[in-house]
């Protein structure tokens, strides 16, 4: 428990999480850049791809909030294992689909999208675990772990690697994802840490209070912190720009810039090994500019990453712009988990997070749609590119001075 950490260390419960954490992340990286592969040698139709991808992103849409109450009801070490082993199953039954030879596109998406209700639940509860696990002084640190596990494991080593798996046998990357879902569930159960009792016995839950009643509270106890109001809208406004321009990403690495099945997954390379430096020096950054110039700095980067890869035919400076902004997506996401984590009770975060998640992975979620439907529509894969960049800029504008106030 946290209390009996020594002052400045993480503790061996961090590292059982970090591990596990590390396990999933992989597997997820894998079967992250084998999915629009699998659904591209189904179909060439973008929109396809767009809705594969939309497919894990729609359980946030729907059930992010919702699945922030649960986490702040349920043993949330328990309900992380539960989760990975369901999800173990579900990508386990995909694998053999694929190796069958059945599976289709709707198949592919309700696999998805069964995976990403688990993922609302085990992510809300991990971040929600975290600061009864580790000190409150060695948040960003512990952050920052975890985000460059993040970016090793999903990004920088399995997506080359999920590229290869998938090249060799197209079921191969889903039942290796299985398998780290199941490793990491064995991990989790091994966790120790058990909540501490309150100094003050909170006073007795009322059993009748729905569900409903506990996400409304989220909402407004997230809006009752003008920080992460301003960090909410922040990021839905992002998440709804990049993903529009990212959702066949896949056609536009093989169309616009010429590459192969192994050189996408090399190009998706290049926002990890950006991101890993953003999370290295993510709190030393911190120190040296504050938060709020760290913050705006990342507007300024999102719209010229658009700005690029509209503008490009060659890979080196796409990998270029990608490399940038995974350190800038590194350095925010510290930030603003640790903001939050310190902000809110304990006994509210898992359901502001979940509230905060909306925002975040349903903003994702609308532009993934977004992206596709407008790029069958105008028959460009360009022109989700330049609309981003012009709905960064607005956005820029229009937080810039509220960023300010994100303290130090």
């Amino acid at each position: 428990m946290t209390a009996t950490l020594p002052a400045g260390r993480l503790g061996p419960d961090f590292h059982r999480l970090w591990t596990a954490s590390a396990v999933a992340n992989l597997g997820d990286g894998v079967t992250l850049v084998a999915a629009p592969l699998l659904v591209a040698s189904l179909t060439p139709d973008p929109a396809a791809v767009a809705a594969a991808a939309f497919a894990p992103q729609l359980p946030w849409l729907l059930l992010a909030p919702v699945s922030g109450a649960l986490v702040d009801r349920l043993d949330r070490r328990r309900l992380i294992v539960a989760v990975n082993v369901g999800r173990a199953l579900v990508l386990a039954a995909l694998a053999g689909a694929v190796l069958a030879g059945v599976a289709t596109v709707p198949l592919v998406c309700l696999a998805f999208f069964l995976t990403g209700v688990g993922e609302t639940l085990a992510d809300t509860a991990a971040g929600a675990l975290l600061p009864s696990v580790v000190p409150a002084d060695r948040l960003e640190q512990a952050n920052s772990r975890l985000s460059a596990t993040f970016v090793i494991g999903n990004q920088f080593v399995a997506k080359p690697f999920g590229a290869y798996l998938f090249v060799v046998a197209a079921a191969l990357p889903f039942g290796f994802d299985a398998a780290t879902f199941g490793l990491a569930a064995l991990l989790l159960a091994l966790l120790r840490w058990r909540p501490a009792p309150p100094a003050t016995p909170p006073a007795p839950a009322d059993p009748r209070r729905s569900l409903r009643a506990e996400v409304v509270e989220g909402v407004r106890a997230l809006w009752a912190v003008p920080v992460l109001r301003t960090l909410a809208g922040c990021i839905a406004v992002m998440n709804v720009a990049f993903c529009a321009a990212f959702a066949a990403f896949v056609l536009y690495a093989r169309q616009r810039l010429g590459l192969a099945e192994v050189g996408y997954g090399v190009l998706l390379t290049a926002s990890a090994v950006g991101g890993l430096a953003g999370s290295a020096l993510a709190t030393r950054l911190r120190s040296r500019f504050g938060t709020p110039a760290l913050l705006r700095a990342g507007l300024l980067i999102e719209i010229g990453l658009q700005l690029v890869l509209a503008g490009t035919r060659q890979p080196v400076v796409a990998g270029a712009a990608l490399a940038v902004w995974g350190g800038h997506a590194m350095v925010w996401g510290v930030l603003v988990v640790s903001l939050r984590q310190r902000l809110v009770p304990d006994r509210l975060r898992g359901r502001v997070t979940g509230v905060y998640a909306l925002a975040d992975l349903g903003g994702a979620a609308l532009g993934t749609v977004a992206g596709g439907i407008l790029a069958r529509a105008t028959g460009s894969l360009l022109a989700p590119f330049w609309l981003a960049a012009a709905a960064l800029t607005v956005l820029t504008v229009l937080a810039w001075r509220r960023l300010g106030d994100t303290g130090g």
